[in-house]
């Protein structure tokens, strides 16, 4: 089942980023598009209730020439979850011919902060993955963010699917600390923040500190690299944004910006985050 947004009739000085809902709960359905619509540069154009029916009206409205631009996605609903759904919809939006900025970009949200379901979500292409429990303001700051070309995850689940996806870390931290220096007794173990991750740096594969679990045809894109740019994607990796990248490089944003999008159109990356895994399965960054 689907249902049409509520159109508003505000005008508009510049087109909002079009944005679909997909969930099987019709209250959650409803929050969001009130949230979302109360935007000026947003606006809901679609609601689906499961996963078969959001692949049906993409397919309609990409026909129609009015594909969403952002797809709000829920990760467990009958006939065909959340995962599955963004998969076959990226394939499909994957053969259109159309600019970046038409590209529908899917931030997976969820009431289960479940690791399968962030490293199934990013395998599948979602540029996005949040809890339902993200605060309002929160929420429309990634819409816009993935709108743009970057992706977004939960600050709950960062730190796992980098530890996921990184083979060694610089400094494992011990599940039971055996010389604690400070620690009062029955204290339980604090994990570190994100800020104090060890960050990714990128070395060659012959150079690396660990043995590769298997070959991966990554590498052979990022081979592809030109210097420049292998540089820019380590940059990336270590969670630089391009401002940052142009005051590292000392190179202007334009130039930044330029060199982010040859990194991702030839590793075949549809935002960073992918890109950055895409260098971790290849065991060229650690």
């Amino acid at each position: 089942m689907y249902s049409s947004a509520p159109q508003t009739s505000a005008p508009q000085t510049t087109q909002p980023i079009r944005v679909m809902l997909v969930d099987d709960q019709r209250l959650v359905r409803g929050g969001l598009s009130m949230l979302v619509n109360s935007q000026p540069d947003l606006q809901v154009v679609m609601e689906a209730d499961d996963g078969l029916a959001a692949i049906d009206v993409f397919d309609r409205m990409v026909s129609e020439g009015q594909a969403p631009q952002i797809i709000l996605m829920d990760v467990r609903m009958p006939h065909c979850d959340g995962l599955e759904a963004a998969r076959r919809i990226l394939e499909r939006d994957g053969e259109r011919e159309v600019s970046e900025d038409e590209r529908v970009r899917i931030i997976m949200l969820t009431t289960f902060d479940i690791d399968e379901y962030v490293y199934s979500a990013v395998r599948a292409g979602a540029s996005g993955f949040l809890l339902k429990d993200t605060p309002p303001e929160q929420l429309l700051e990634a819409i816009r963010t993935v709108h743009r070309g970057d992706a977004v995850i939960a600050p709950s689940a960062t730190r796992r699917l980098l530890e996921q996806m990184i083979p060694v870390l610089d400094s494992p931290a011990p599940v039971v600390p055996t010389a604690p220096a400070t620690p009062s007794a029955g204290s339980v173990p604090v994990t570190p923040p994100a800020a104090e991750l060890p960050k990714a740096t990128f070395i060659p594969a012959e150079h690396a500190s660990f043995e590769p679990v298997q070959d991966y045809p990554h590498r052979e894109l990022i081979e592809q690299l030109s210097p420049r740019e292998f540089e820019v994607l380590g940059l990336i990796a270590r969670g630089l944004s391009n401002a940052e990248i142009t005051r590292e490089l000392v190179l202007s944003e334009a130039t930044v910006k330029t060199h982010v999008s040859h990194v991702l159109a030839k590793l075949g990356a549809r935002d960073r985050v992918q890109a950055v895994i895409m260098a971790y399965e290849a065991d060229i960054a650690h």
